[in-house]
């Protein structure tokens, strides 16, 4: 599993969004990274100038959204869609979209589902609750 730094992660939004500028060519990664960039122009400005965003830290309790935590939750969703990793993601996921109608919303739903698995993790210092995680989405995708 590929754990990178926070400064790794910002790195590789910031050089795919360089990429795209500059016309060149995209790994795979990163072309799933610019459809993800591409939903959100509200963070364009911010991957288009990395030396004034490259050490900013973003505080939830202030409002302030970090745009590449969520950018990179985004990610991780989509490989977990691709292998249906954890068993039983895309169909819970296939659920959250009927009930949402659209895509894009049920993936911010998924993202907030897969936030609190993470960050339950983190403050118990344990594995991520995979079961939890599928259970989060399933009531999602009933409200």
């Amino acid at each position: 599993m590929f754990e990178p730094t926070r400064d790794q992660a910002r790195e590789f939004f910031f050089e795919t969004w360089r990429k795209v500028q500059a016309g060149e060519v995209l790994t795979g990664m990163e072309a799933l990274a610019l459809d993800i960039v591409l939903m959100h122009p509200e963070y364009h400005a911010v991957l288009a100038d990395p030396e004034r965003t490259r050490q900013r830290d973003y505080f939830p309790e202030l409002g302030q959204s970090n745009p590449f935590l969520h950018l990179s939750l985004h990610l991780a969703l989509e490989e977990q869609l691709s292998i249906d990793q954890p068993r039983g993601v895309v169909a819970r996921f296939a659920a959250l979209v009927a009930r949402r109608g659209e895509r894009h919303a049920a993936l911010h739903d998924a993202i907030e589902c897969l936030a609190e698995m993470v960050w339950r993790a983190q403050r118990e210092r344990a594995e991520p609750d995979g079961a939890a995680y599928l259970e989060c989405l399933e009531v999602r995708a009933r409200r």
